[in-house]
């Protein structure tokens, strides 16, 4: 079964994932929120591979892209204006962007090219801000070892943060600024945990990298 078919069968399924984590969840917001504090106010982005919206909507983030016709609809009952697209190609001009947010990088088929679709609609000084599941860590290593038993990280790819810097440095992008969280295993995060600036011992990583 195709990614997009997946998501939009299961859709259910992921929607309950986040209600019976909400303490890893808003982790990950906090962690995210950190990344957009430095951005100029009134600034427009997009988050590409959005999902239901679980992200745009506490990030104020407007509009964005989603393959899944059954996620769109998630996110549009969110108040996220949704176009129908995949990373690997961006409907929108050049140069459009004030950022550009990914969390879901582990579902694309192309990476490189993601990165290189989101630098081009970046604007000069524009910023992308990844989150993403650390495949050196605990929690993507459990999910690759039950990748079999799951409909979503089935044909998923994880990816260190010494890879994904060094294809967004390849890229173009410069001045990269990590922070973490997630510390622990997964069923053990009972508690909304503060991000801490790096990388290396927090499953959940982000990243904003510039476009010069």
């Amino acid at each position: 079964m195709a990614t997009t078919e997946v998501f939009d069968e299961y859709v259910s399924q992921y929607e309950q994932w986040y209600e019976d984590h909400p303490e890893v969840y808003q982790s990950e917001i906090l962690a995210l929120q950190e990344q957009f504090l430095e951005l100029p106010q009134n600034i427009r982005g997009i988050e590409v591979g959005l999902g239901t919206g679980r992200f745009s909507e506490p990030l104020g983030i407007k509009e964005g892209i989603e393959p899944s016709l059954e996620m769109a609809k998630k996110a549009y009952n969110r108040g996220v204006e949704v176009m129908k697209g995949k990373a690997e190609h961006l409907p929108y001009a050049a140069m459009h962007f004030d950022f550009v947010l990914f969390v879901t990088i582990c579902h694309f088929k192309n990476v490189k090219k993601a990165l290189s679709e989101a630098y081009r609609v970046l604007k000069s000084d524009g910023a992308i801000i990844i989150g993403f599941l650390d495949k050196e860590r605990s929690i993507a290593q459990s999910y690759m070892a039950k990748r079999d038993r799951s409909h979503f990280y089935r044909n998923a790819t994880f990816y260190s943060v010494s890879e994904l810097e060094q294809l967004l440095k390849k890229t173009g992008f410069k001045n990269l600024k990590y922070n973490q969280t997630l510390f622990g295993e997964l069923e053990n995060i009972k508690e909304v945990q503060t991000p801490k600036e790096g990388h290396g011992s927090g499953s959940f990583v982000t990243v904003k990298a510039i476009k010069p």
